[in-house]
Order: C-alpha cells, then sequence, then structure tokens
C-alpha cells in the first residue's frame, strides 16, 4: 500500500471517528437513523443507501430510511415523506428462515453479504430491485449488506448501501473489502447510538410515566383539589411559551430551549409532590369542623338536646302553676317556646352557615360565634356542657377558607418536603433546575412567600411563572370545598391585586393579560360558565 493509499486510509478512520462521535451525540432518533446511512454513503463512496430496524415482536426487518443521490430520492426520518415499502418477513409461513431477501440473510446468517453484481447473481431474489429499476431507469448493481449488532451482539437492523463508484472514471464497481471493514465498524457503532438512544427514550418515558403517576397520586388523595398537578403544568408552560414569544419589554430576552421547557414541564408536574406527605384529613377538610367526620352532626345533637330541654321546662312550668294552683296561660307559654325554639334554629343555622369556608368571615359573626359557644346543655350524666368546645368554636371563627392556622401550617409545610424531596433527587445535568422551579410556586416577588422569602430577583422567570400558574388555577378551579370556580373576570381580578401588592412578577401579568394566556386556558380546562366577556382596561394593574 503506497503513501497515498495509506493516507486516504488514515483519513477515513478519522471521518469515522468523527462520525461516532456525532452518533453519540446526538438525541433525536430520526436524525441518528438518516445520519448513518448519509454517513455510510459518505466514507464508502455509495450513491445509494437504506437502513432497516428490527420488529422483534412481529418478527420483520421495516425499511427506516431511503436515500439516492443520483434518483433524488430521500424518504423517511426528518424528511416527512412515507417509505413507499412494506416491511420485510424474517421467516416464512411455514416458519423456516426467509434466505431469499439479502437484508433477511444478513440477520440469519449474521455476516456481511457483499455483492458486486445483483443482475448476475443468483443467490437471492432481487425481482422488486429489478422493477424499481426498470421503472425509474436506474441501474442498482453492487449492494453491501451489513447487519447492526449492539453492545450485547444483538442484531437490531441491517445497513444497505448502493453502488460504489469510482470517483475518477463514475463506473459502477465493486465494494472493496476495506469498504467492506469500514462500513461494518460504522455499524457497529451505530448500532451502539441506536441501542443508547433508544434506552435513553425508554428512560425517559418511564420517567415521565413515574413523574405524572405520583402528580395523579396526588390528585386523587383529595377529591377537592384533583386535577390540579395536572392543569398547573399545562398553564405554566402555556405562560412560558407565551413570554418566550415576547419581542419587547423586560422579557424580550427571555428564550425557552426545548431542554428549558422540558425542565420546567418537569417541576410542573412535581410542583406539589411534597404534599403526600399532608395528612389526609387535613387536605380533604371541606369544612370548618371536618376532621375523620364532619363534627357538624355533633353540635346538630346538642342543639336537638337544648330544644328539647326547652320543651321540657314548658311542660314542667305548666305542671307546677297546677300543682300551686295558679292559673296557667297555655297560650303564653307555648309562645314562648316557640320563640326559644325558633332562637335556637336560628343558631344552628348559623353555625352551619359558619362551617362552610369562604372567602372571608366578618368580625361580627365570629364575636357571635363565640357568644353562642358560652351556651350550655347537660350531658348524659347531667353536666353541663358548654355548647360549641374551644376548638369548635375556633374552628367555625377560621376568617378564610376551612383550615386553622395550624393546619394551613402543615399544608404550607408541603412545599417544604416538596424542596427535600427533589433536592434529594439525583437529577441529569439537563434536569438540574426542576427543583428551583418547582420551589418558586409560593414565593412572592415582595420576598413576603414562603418557604424561602425569595425575591422575584432572587427568582428565576420559569419560577415566577410557575407561581402565577399555581394562582390562577386554584382561583379557577371549581372543585374547591369552599367555592365555586371564579368567572374569569372576577379571577383576573384578583391577579391583578396581586400584581399591585407585588405578590405576582407584573411582567408576567402582562404577557399573561396581553397574550390572552388566561382565555386559552379557560376554553381548554374551565367551565364555559366561567368564560365571561373581559376588557383588558378594567383589569387593575393592567396595562403597567
Amino acid at each position: 500500500m503506497n503513501d497515498t493509499n495509506i493516507e486516504a486510509l488514515l483519513q477515513r478512520i478519522e471521518q469515522l471517528n468523527r462520525i461516532g462521535i456525532a452518533l453519540s451525540a446526538e438525541r433525536d432518533i430520526h436524525r441518528v437513523l438518516e445520519m448513518i446511512v448519509v454517513e455510510a454513503k459518505s466514507i464508502v463512496g455509495a450513491e445509494g443507501g437504506s437502513l432497516y430496524r428490527m420488529l422483534p415482536e412481529t418478527r420483520e426487518l421495516r425499511l427506516e430510511i431511503m436515500r439516492n443521490k443520483a434518483l433524488g430520492l430521500a424518504t423517511g426520518g426528518t424528511t416527512g415523506e412515507p417509505v413507499p415499502f412494506g416491511p420485510i418477513p424474517l421467516f416464512e409461513p411455514d416458519g423456516s428462515p426467509n434466505k431469499r431477501n439479502v437484508v433477511t440473510s444478513a440477520v440469519h446468517e449474521d455476516r456481511a453479504i457483499n455483492i458486486r453484481d445483483a443482475y448476475a447473481d443468483d443467490h437471492f431474489d432481487f425481482s422488486g430491485t429489478r422493477a424499481f429499476d426498470a421503472q425509474t431507469g436506474y441501474c442498482s448493481r453492487s449492494f453491501l449488506t451489513i447487519p447492526m449488532r449492539n453492545h450485547e451482539h444483538d442484531i437490531i437492523g441491517v445497513l444497505q448501501l448502493i453502488n460504489t463508484r469510482d470517483p475518477q472514471t463514475g463506473e459502477i464497481g465493486a465494494f472493496s473489502l476495506q469498504d467492506q471493514r469500514l462500513a461494518e465498524s460504522l455499524a457497529s457503532q451505530a448500532a451502539v447510538a441506536l441501542t443508547n438512544r433508544g434506552l435513553i427514550d425508554e428512560l425517559k418515558r418511564l420517567f415521565d410515566a413515574l413523574v405524572k403517576l405520583i402528580a395523579t397520586a396526588i390528585d386523587e388523595k383529595s377529591p377537592h383539589t384533583g386535577g390540579h398537578c395536572k392543569r398547573v403544568p399545562a398553564l405554566t408552560m402555556m405562560l412560558a411559551d407565551a413570554a418566550h414569544r415576547t419581542q419587547d419589554g423586560p422579557l424580550r430576552e427571555f428564550a425557552l430551549s426545548d431542554e428549558d421547557r422540558y425542565q420546567l414541564e418537569v417541576a410542573g408536574w412535581l410542583h406539589d409532590c411534597g404534599k403526600i406527605t399532608t395528612p389526609e384529613h387535613i387536605m380533604d377538610k371541606s369544612t370548618k369542623l371536618e376532621t375523620i367526620f364532619d363534627r357538624i352532626e355533633l353540635v346538630d345533637t346538642r342543639f336537638a338536646v337544648l330544644k328539647r330541654e326547652e320543651e321540657l321546662a314548658r311542660v314542667r312550668e305548666e305542671l307546677e302553676a297546677l300543682r300551686a294552683g295558679r292559673a296557667v296561660d297555655a297560650e303564653a307559654l307555648d309562645a314562648a317556646c316557640r320563640s326559644r325554639l325558633a332562637a335556637l334554629d336560628e343558631q344552628r343555622a348559623f353555625v352551619h352557615r359558619c362551617n362552610v369556608g369562604g372567602e372571608s368571615m366578618a368580625e361580627a359573626d365570629r364575636a357571635r360565634v363565640r357568644t353562642i359557644a358560652e351556651q350550655h346543655w347537660r350531658d348524659a350524666d347531667g353536666h353541663a356542657q358548654p355548647l360549641l368546645s374551644e376548638a369548635e368554636a375556633e374552628n367555625l371563627s377560621i376568617p378564610k377558607g376551612t383550615l386553622t392556622s395550624e393546619e394551613r401550617e402543615i399544608v404550607n409545610q408541603h412545599i417544604v418536603s416538596t424542596i427535600k424531596m427533589l433536592e434529594s433527587l439525583p437529577f441529569p445535568k439537563h434536569l438540574k433546575n426542576v427543583p428551583e422551579y418547582a420551589a418558586g410556586h409560593h414565593e412572592r416577588v415582595d420576598g413576603k412567600g414562603y418557604p424561602r422569602g425569595l425575591t422575584g430577583e432572587q427568582m428565576s422567570v420559569p419560577a415566577r411563572v410557575m407561581a402565577i400558574a399555581d394562582v390562577f388555577e386554584a382561583l379557577t378551579d371549581g372543585g374547591r370545598p369552599y367555592k365555586d370556580g371564579m368567572p374569569l373576570s372576577r379571577a383576573l381580578a384578583i391577579l391583578g391585586e396581586m400584581k399591585m401588592d407585588r405578590h405576582i412578577d407584573p411582567d408576567l401579568f402582562d404577557v399573561f393579560v396581553k397574550e390572552e394566556v388566561y382565555l386559552d386556558y379557560a376554553r381548554a380546562y374551565l367551565n364555559p360558565s366561567q368564560i365571561d366577556d373581559i376588557d383588558p382596561l378594567t383589569i387593575p394593574g393592567f396595562p403597567s
């Protein structure tokens, strides 16, 4: 071998190394397939190339990629053009190996097959190839067919190259032994790259499924917040994409790569994973007196006892008067009794109303709860007991929602648990921001949020996006125990007030309104009755 040939071989080996590195770096499976064919054609000077994938479940070879420079043919892969040929069975109908086709024979015999002239070959069925040539005017003469083995020596596909041409004369020639060795090396590298890409994709699918499984489990843990962990990532991505499209203003430089989008979506699905540690009786507390069951039933029993005591007191009063020989005004006694019973019924109805959580509770109502609590009833042993226990009075006086301050602190602890859980996971580099994004959904831009009291400057844009998504989903969710889902106008008004109070990011809020992210979300996830007319100029704080 002369110096020129040695130099050419070294260049081809260097090219092979570059191809191997490129194959390992490519993430898109379709581009990997294309790269295998294109680079294989280049390294051996082939005019055409095809790649078949093994389908173990159907025992077939499926043609994935076809490229032919002379014919201007490019199908499969990223072209969007379907391959015009169906799969080739590896076995005959009687179960015997199909060795009629060169590609299936390469699999069954586990060897490269180098054919100098398909038109002179009588070992394989090239009738389809000849029909193709007759139709196109092409001449498919020399074939190099190589099985692709992965690191476990399993054949996962077949690479086929067609027509190597002499660079000087342009004549179709046979693939040399050197060509075959280089193509076999490339096929081996390609098989490993394909296997690795497949394993990575499988792990990603498994990871995504586990993430959504956790979110679904949390949603199903409470019937009142069901769907929250699914809707928040959807709204998060809608707002993030809108911010990405922004060409002016403070967010004009914000951009999301595919990797950034994936991180944010994962964070959205996992933002409430810490709720898995929150006691169910608190998550499911639909009324103020609910624990294992709604204690309003016990309060009802006490009111019933008080009413019975009033009725008995009326009878005793009449009997005592008769025994003493006094005149009895039955109608007056009945009227007084009815008045006391009506007062008890009204008090009971008031307590029932207080038991339902709301957006606010008047101080006068809270004071009345304490007054009612000071009344007494007698238990089965005749002992006087307060009509409402201290804990019951405290719960009924909750000013907003259904949770006491202690219970709300337990719920708020879920974000601390979320941070601990996510920061304990060995996230790979492309997911390293998931804990930070997920942890920010209860922070405020004025630094008064929790658990870390971060300011807007200390939070990333994706974390601030998630904070808005979490609030807006909660405002419009119709499944909460103490409120119906708000109409859009009311939810946007509250969100606008939160902007002015520096609770949420003002620039993202403007994008949320200007790009009508709220409307896209509403059409996809809200009850149509919640979608009312919106005049952006009436929304507090908009525009800035």
